[in-house]
């Protein structure tokens, strides 16, 4: 168990969690290096609002001032949108970020292990990283896929991201033991495109989903769920066209020198332009989205 001073319960999520009624986790990272502001300010609001309407709580986690929060009130999250002074962190930092006293924004893997932690079944988040497209010679592998693997907390969200290496984070994820299901599809999402053409199983509404998470914790299982929400065909980009970006994208990055922890952010700013912002738009409806359909997961396991 953390210390008793290091996880800071907001005044919401704690009344919540002790009257037994359905919480959200969310993520910072992706509001305070992922996307650009005002855009990150109204993503925020979106997705708050989306998770109160299914009569849930949403608990935003972060790092401030010596402590994990399990909370950060609405208005809080938007300077912090604005400042865009976090740095991200990791669940690798997140113990070192949480000493240093610094403000520290929570990726997915940061945020499973505080959900474990606080003991949160659920986390909703845009997608989950993975294996990079160039791993066989840079080893660039996500913590996601260890964290789903080690802390039992479950994930929805709309597969991985289209930046990665699909196949291979799918085969990743079945050496680890995390569950993949698709969320009223048989086919795993890729992010902004609805199918990645890779089969998986399938549930069709909260209480089935809700019912595998279960499972999973009563059999003993360390590993979280994946559910894979996908965008809606509506929403959802031509997966040939986000293909074409996504390789120029690379190869500007190479060109660039950029590495490490700047890989992602930079890849996902040169789509939004490449695309005139429809990314932008596609993963704001996503994230919307998934914040609905985990709310209503989360009340099925409450």
């Amino acid at each position: 168990m953390p210390a008793p001073d290091l996880l800071r319960f907001s005044d919401d999520v704690r009344a919540a969690l002790n009257a037994g009624r359905p919480v959200v986790a969310l993520e910072t990272s992706v509001w305070c290096q992922g996307l650009p502001f005002p855009a990150n300010v109204e993503g925020a609001r979106r997705v708050n609002q989306a998770v109160l309407a299914q009569g849930a709580v949403p608990a935003v986690l972060a790092v401030d001032g010596g402590h994990i929060r399990v909370g950060v009130p609405q208005a809080e999250l938007e300077s912090w949108c604005e400042s865009r002074d976090a740095i991200k962190v990791g669940m690798r930092e997140l113990a070192w970020a949480a000493a240093s006293g610094r403000r520290g924004a929570t990726t997915v893997s940061a945020c499973l292990a505080i959900c474990e932690a606080a003991g949160l079944p659920l986390l909703v988040t845009g997608g989950i990283g993975g294996v990079h497209r160039e791993a066989r010679d840079t080893w660039d592998v996500s913590t996601d896929l260890d964290a789903l693997a080690r802390c039992g907390v479950s994930v929805v969200a709309s597969g991985t991201k289209s930046i990665l290496d699909v196949p291979a984070t799918l085969e990743t994820l079945e050496t680890l033991g995390v569950p993949v299901l698709g969320y009223r599809t048989d086919a795993f999402p890729v992010f902004y495109c609805a199918s990645s053409g890779h089969q998986v199983p399938r549930v069709d509404d909260p209480a089935q989903a809700a019912a595998v998470v279960r499972n999973q914790r009563a059999l003993g299982f360390s590993q979280g769920v994946l559910i894979a929400n996908p965008v809606s065909a509506e929403e959802g980009l031509d997966p040939a066209v986000v293909e074409r970006w996504v390789a120029e994208a690379l190869g500007a990055a190479s060109r660039e020198g950029v590495s490490g922890k700047r890989v992602t952010p930079f890849l996902l700013e040169y789509l939004h332009g490449a695309s005139q912002g429809a990314t932008l738009r596609v993963n704001l409806a996503l994230l919307e989205e998934n914040a609905r359909v985990g709310a209503r997961i989360a009340a099925e396991i409450a």
